[in-house]
């Protein structure tokens, strides 16, 4: 039976040359010389931590990591950008996630927008992801344009299409 998973997952290695690049772009620039500002990522625990010296530099910094991230092809719904604090000083820090895999509200609201849209198509929860399984490519396919439609909150891929 013909079937494919639908899954929202980060390219780790985009997203350290893309981080590697903000910082050294940020080393380099003029506006932050002098600067304690930089961008570090913790991969176990899927965040990157944001450094500037004020909150006007810390949006400098998202502007860079967003700009960096569009060149590298990571999509920017992945992050889910935390509260800026102060760590002493005029010092910031933000603690931002990296969403990956479908959280289980997002799951059944694919299952249940597969559901109402009377395709002949079925879906079922499999842990991060969900497994769209019909007797037609076609309808499978379908299924596809349709949540790719109607699912904007968080980047979405489709992998391990069988026929």
């Amino acid at each position: 039976m013909p079937s494919f998973d639908t899954v929202s997952e980060l390219d780790w290695v985009e997203i350290k040359n893309a981080l590697d690049q903000v910082n050294k772009e940020i080393s380099t620039r003029f506006d932050f010389k002098g600067s304690d500002s930089r961008v570090e990522l913790n991969q176990k625990d899927k965040t990157m931590t944001v450094y500037a010296d004020d909150d006007f530099k810390l949006g400098q910094v998202d502007d860079v990591l967003l700009n960096k991230f569009a060149k590298r092809g990571v999509d920017s719904r992945s992050i889910e950008k935390g509260k800026a604090e102060k760590i002493g000083g005029d010092k910031m820090k933000r603690v931002d996630k990296l969403k990956e895999g479908l959280e289980t509200e997002l799951a059944k609201k694919v299952v249940k927008l597969l559901k109402d849209s009377k395709m002949k198509v079925n879906g079922s929860i499999q842990g991060t992801s969900v497994r769209v399984t019909g007797n037609k490519k076609d309808d499978l396919q379908a299924a596809m344009a349709l949540i790719k439609k109607d699912i904007a909150e968080l980047p979405l891929q489709f992998n391990n299409f069988r026929d």
